[in-house]
């Protein structure tokens, strides 16, 4: 049986294969079939087409033919074009906007076969797990449908339901990706730089979480969370409850949100909300996702996002999330501020800790495009409000100059470019800027915060007193491993001594930094708790710490002034 498996396995991806080549030549992409093909099967496989089919092709723009590939190749390929949007650094912006139009159009399951998925998964009959199931989907797209549901307790569910077979079909298509990238990679050099192997394994690990449901059942949790947990007067958004009791890796119960979509403004207006003040609760919404809580809907298209009666927006949708550092979140914060400052130096300095890069090839050329990027946005009065347009022209300033930001950087770009949409849909006037302008300040400042500094120096001192406790029998166990003789050393050094020499200097100064660190500690609360004896009302203690830790500062200033080539006579030998 194994044989066979294996033999049909193998007929599928080339049968999968050559639907591939006979569509490419269809949308009259035979240039790229003739580097896949090197047996020139592409003559033949265009006889097969007819002309109407590629006289109706050649109407469309050379990207809309890519979303029209991708939508006729199935359910994989609309996945892989929806993720490849999510990436401005690697294909063009006309493309980006035709794989954002890329829909799932599959007529639902049967009934029957719905219902089947629903009691192998819940090991039950729908009848007793459910007071009522409706069998006809709500909405059903390529991978999953959902149904409306109520519990025996009363409570209103939506139920989303994995197709049956849909696991196995995206696999046997990934195998097909694979061999695809491989060959392009292979005959096509200036499609190596864009990796089209990497770009499959990153597609693979993607699908196969959205595959799984239990990934975003605890992204709605998380997101749940993170709402219900902020107590704050301008917490706007609303997320479904998960019932994971109902839950599996191929169903997912929510409670079932009742609303009005976002778009639809007469509708909004009939129920007595205000389009505007939606707009507005919408765009603070979103920020507190990304300044505060780092954790974001990284799809807020209208059809994912919902007005509930009380003027709540309720996410929905949540296989496509995105996470950002604390550290990255006040990077993004000084990153925009420095922007609205127009302070060229801060923003370089962003960037270049966003993407980790110390050194710059040509500092100069990148001095002149990110000032060129500044004066333009300032007198530029389109677009000036949007935040995604910074973040993508910022995108082709890194791309020039060969820096490397984290992939959330991009996610973080496109989701807001939707966001975006829908707000000027909403309130074309609202300043954007003036609402994030809070949260930017608040994340910046959070690095000053006193509390936050004197943990870190806890933490430091508590970190060095470890490791000082540590270096005697670590030391200890490194003099018997060499004079066991498993540790055999042969080196031949020149000029160690000043290396020495700066080792010992670096050292002194951690010691002079720490001490400083425990003086300046120990004086506060001499200070604070009025530590007798005092010197008017202060105590005089506290005073001396102050002034032994200037004299130790102006000794560390100096000493770091002198730069390596110090006093020492060993620099001239």
């Amino acid at each position: 049986m194994g044989i066979f498996s294996a033999i049909g396995s193998r007929y599928k991806s080339v049968a999968r294969y050559n639907q591939i080549l006979r569509v490419l030549v269809k949308y009259g992409f035979e240039d790229l079939v003739h580097y896949m093909e090197e047996k020139k099967r592409y003559t033949f496989l265009r006889r097969m087409i007819p002309k109407s089919s590629r006289r109706r092709a050649i109407k469309h723009t050379k990207w809309e033919k890519m979303r029209l590939v991708c939508e006729e190749l199935g359910p994989t390929f609309v996945k892989f074009g929806q993720i490849l949007s999510n990436r401005p650094d690697l294909i063009p912006l006309e493309l980006i906007f035709e794989f954002e139009k890329l829909q799932d159009n599959v007529p639902p399951m049967p009934e029957k076969l719905a219902k089947e998925t629903v009691e192998i998964e819940l090991k039950d009959r729908v009848t007793n797990i459910f007071a009522w199931f409706d069998p006809k989907p709500f909405a059903s797209a390529s991978m999953a449908q959902v149904h409306k549901v109520t519990l025996h307790s009363g409570e209103r569910v939506a139920l989303k339901v994995q197709r049956p077979g849909i696991e196995d079909i995206i696999i046997e298509d990934i195998k097909v990706m694979y061999t695809v990238a491989e060959i392009l990679e292979k005959r096509v050099p200036s499609l190596k730089s864009f990796d089209p192997v990497g770009l499959v394994r990153h597609f693979e690990e993607s699908i196969l979480k959205e595959l799984d449901f239990i990934n975003e059942s605890i992204n709605v949790q998380r997101f749940y969370n993170n709402l219900e947990n902020d107590e704050s007067a301008n917490q706007f958004a609303a997320a479904p409850k998960v019932f994971q009791d109902y839950s599996t890796a191929k169903i997912l119960a929510l409670e079932f949100m009742s609303g009005t979509k976002i778009n639809r403004l007469k509708k909004l207006k009939s129920t007595g909300l205000d389009p505007k003040v939606i707009a507005e609760r919408l765009a603070i919404s979103y920020f507190k996702q990304i300044f505060e809580y780092g954790f974001f809907h990284a799809d807020p298209h209208p059809g994912n996002l919902v007005v509930l009666p009380n003027g709540r927006i309720c996410y929905l949708d949540f296989g496509m999330m995105g996470s950002i550092l604390p550290k990255d979140i006040e990077i993004f914060g000084q990153l925009f501020l420095a922007i609205t400052r127009k302070d060229i130096r801060k923003i370089i300095k962003s960037l270049q800790q966003l993407s980790n890069t110390t050194t710059i090839k040509n500092m100069r050329d990148l001095e002149f495009d990110v000032n060129e990027f500044v004066e333009k946005y300032y007198v530029r009065a389109i677009h000036k409000n949007e935040m995604s347009t910074v973040l993508l022209e910022l995108k082709d300033i890194i791309i020039a100059h060969g820096l490397k930001v984290p992939a959330h950087f991009f996610l973080f770009a496109r989701s807001l470019v939707t966001i975006e949409g829908v707000i000027q849909h909403l309130d074309p006037e609202l300043d954007q800027f003036e609402i994030v302008r809070p949260f930017l300040i608040k994340t910046v400042s959070r690095k000053f915060n006193p509390i936050k500094i004197g943990r870190k120096l806890f933490n430091s001192v508590y970190e060095f007193g470890n490791y000082m406790e540590d270096f005697p029998r670590d030391l200890k166990h490194a003099i018997r491993k060499i004079s066991s003789g498993q540790v055999k050393v042969d080196l031949t050094h020149k000029g160690i001594d000043p290396m020495v020499h700066t080792i010992q200097r670096v050292a002194k100064q951690m010691v002079t930094a720490l001490i400083m660190a425990s003086l300046i500690i120990g004086s506060s609360l001499f200070v604070i708790f009025d530590i007798h004896p005092l010197w008017g009302d202060v105590s005089a203690a506290g005073i001396v710490g102050f002034i032994i830790t200037g004299l130790l500062a102006f000794g560390m200033i100096r000493d770091f002034r002198k730069g390596d080539h110090d006093n020492w006579k060993g620099w001239h030998k």
